[in-house]
């Protein structure tokens, strides 16, 4: 099985080399000629680690601009491209969209994976505007910038939004195998509807924010009653409980980054479509 990879910025670069090194042929398309150049010459600058190292030792690895030579040579094609936040929370889509349109006059059986995260309900939209013969899949990943690489390697969980006709695809289990090759853990792997697994990404990194926000207004009290001193024994002491966990548990500063105030920005946009009004 031959791997593409649409989209090989931060992301991208990091599952693409690690599926080489999982013995996968990959071939990875970028719009930045100089970049795909280089990455020809195995050549990167980034502060990722692992990833100099990674693409120096590579041998079945090769970028182009073109997406559709991905198209053509690949069976199994992974799009991470930018999803941007919209104005009402939102995420702009339009680049997925960009791809899935160079799928629509394909002949072939192909499978589409949407790597990025998307609004629920897209990928209904991108498999309605498809042939039959190409699958949408849903299968975004669960990383901190820093640490990418390893948090692949280690994740808790592989989300993977399928439609119910692939159940017993042979892909989905080329998928559960591939993962089995690049992780060091053994990941629990969470099927489902391509709309529920959106549902599902956004809501992780939410209810991370909600435990954020916990954490620093328990520390506030207890600085605020005389215990500043005591915060981490505090918060270590619940953190035992096996049902809340100690990870993201830490008092200080408030939630930040590109991911999760984007992810709970969509996540009260979905909810208000659907009718309900969350803060």
């Amino acid at each position: 099985m031959k791997i593409g990879v649409i989209g090989a910025g931060r992301l991208g670069i990091c599952f693409a080399l690690l599926c080489e090194q999982a013995g996968y042929d990959v071939l990875v398309s970028d719009i930045r000629e100089d970049y795909v150049n280089d990455l020809n010459q195995k050549k990167i600058t980034t502060n990722e680690p692992e990833v100099e190292d990674l693409l120096r030792v590579s041998r079945n690895f090769r970028a182009t601009t073109n997406n559709k030579e991905v198209i053509d040579e690949c069976d199994l094609i992974y799009t991470l491209v930018q999803t941007p936040s919209n104005d009402d929370g939102s995420y702009d889509v339009s680049a997925v969209w960009q791809v899935v349109q160079e799928f629509s006059d394909v002949k072939k059986r192909k499978y589409l994976v949407i790597g990025c995260t998307t609004n629920p309900g897209d990928c209904d939209q991108f498999t309605s505007q498809l042939p039959s013969n190409v699958k949408v899949m849903y299968n975004p990943e669960f990383i901190a910038q820093g640490s990418i690489v390893s948090d692949l390697k280690k994740a808790d969980m592989v989300l993977l939004g399928i439609d119910q006709s692939m159940e017993n695809d042979t892909t989905v289990k080329d998928i559960n195998n591939l993962y089995k090759k690049i992780q060091i853990n053994r990941a629990i792997v969470c099927t489902m509807s391509t709309k529920s697994a959106e549902i599902t990404k956004i809501a992780v990194n939410c209810f991370l924010t909600t435990k954020i926000s916990y954490a620093n207004m328990l520390g506030d009290v207890l600085h605020m009653a005389g215990c500043g001193d005591e915060v981490t024994a505090v918060l270590s002491a619940v953190g035992c409980d096996s049902r809340i966990g100690k990870k993201y548990l830490g008092w200080g500063v408030g939630y930040g980054g590109p991911c999760l105030p984007r992810d709970n920005r969509a996540f009260a946009h979905f909810a208000k479509g659907v009718g309900l009004e969350y803060n």
